[in-house]
């Protein structure tokens, strides 16, 4: 665990009990319970965000994303009789088309991964809209799918399926990231995309499979939040989860510049989060603040970087000059 990591688990640990003291139902089982559904509703998407981040790049179109494809999972059982898992494996897909037009963008035509997300994000946010006419996506009356709910929405032993999904989920990011060839890749182009090029790194492939492997988790993502919802207002469904992304991943270390951070650290910038929305519920503080207390939590977390990245670079220079200044004369 990374020293970033671990400051991080300390103000997670700190901001809990002072939230359990201020209101003890914050320790209630059905509100633990809650929150942490909430944690792996959320930490699906955080984390396929923090792998395009890693590259230098980012990814706007998340909360449209899940929109259009949640609009899509509950139109193709409710509506149209798919089995679901059909409905589920097309989904899937389309998480990886998009994902593959996205990658294609921003390297094949040089387009900014700024500019492509956003586009993104209007894009499918508005086909939603049109594709249910500005209505509402749900299941009628009565509909029952006890397999798949129990297997998306379901518990095992009191815990939610979807923190078990975001376990499986962060343990293989964390394995990719940090333990394998392509997860140095991944860092060595965030660093510097030119220099990698020229070590021999294929630097387009690696920033595609970035963008496909974001889409993909967050088609599952899209997926779990429709069977929590059950429905799926297209103006409204995932408004700002890219935020959210963004601000877990900040949070846990992955600098916007790209080449840094810490799968551990994203886990624990997610509760953190989540922690935070809960205090704010609990106190009975507005709940059109949570956008506020997200945005100053990006703003604290861009700011702890750039000062720590900038400390680091000083001690860098001065353990450099340090050195040299050491080093005898020629001739002695």
């Amino acid at each position: 665990m990374h020293k970033k990591d671990l400051g991080l688990a300390v103000l997670v640990l700190c901001v809990g009990t002072i939230v359990a003291l201020v209101n003890p139902r914050f320790i209630s089982p059905v509100n633990l319970a809650n929150t942490a559904n909430l944690i792996g509703l959320f930490g699906l998407f955080s984390i396929a965000e923090a792998f395009v981040i890693v590259t230098g790049g980012i990814e706007l179109s998340i909360g449209s994303v899940i929109a259009l494809l949640g609009v899509i999972f509950i139109d193709l059982i409710a509506t149209w009789g798919v089995a679901w898992p059909m409905a589920l494996l097309i989904v899937l897909v389309l998480g990886v088309l998009i994902g593959l037009l996205h990658g294609w963008l921003v390297t094949r035509l040089q387009l900014q991964p700024f500019v492509v997300t956003l586009c993104g994000l209007l894009i499918y946010r508005g086909v939603a809209r049109f594709y249910t006419r500005d209505g509402t996506a749900g299941f009628s009356f009565g509909s029952d799918f006890p397999m798949l709910e129990r297997i998306v929405a379901g518990r095992t032993g009191g815990i939610p399926h979807s923190v078990i999904a975001f376990a499986v989920v962060a343990v293989v990011a964390w394995f990719i990231l940090h333990r394998t060839v392509f997860g140095r890749h991944l860092f060595a182009v965030g660093k510097n995309e030119v220099a990698a090029r020229y070590a021999g790194i294929n630097t387009r492939r690696v920033i595609v499979s970035t963008y496909v492997l974001c889409i993909f988790l967050t088609a599952v993502s899209a997926v779990f939040f429709a069977m929590y919802t059950r429905s799926v207002q297209p103006a409204s469904h995932g408004n700002f989860y890219e935020l959210y992304g963004i601000a877990a991943a900040v949070l846990g270390g992955f600098s916007l510049r790209g080449g840094e951070g810490s799968i551990i650290g994203v886990v624990l910038g997610v509760i953190l989060l989540q922690v935070l929305q809960n205090l704010v519920n609990l106190l009975g503080i507005p709940s059109s603040l949570n956008f506020a207390v997200m945005g100053s939590v990006i703003l604290v977390g861009v700011i702890a970087d750039t000062q720590i990245s900038a400390y680091r670079e000083r001690r860098r220079h001065l353990a450099t000059m340090s050195g040299l200044a050491r080093q005898p004369e020629a001739g002695e």
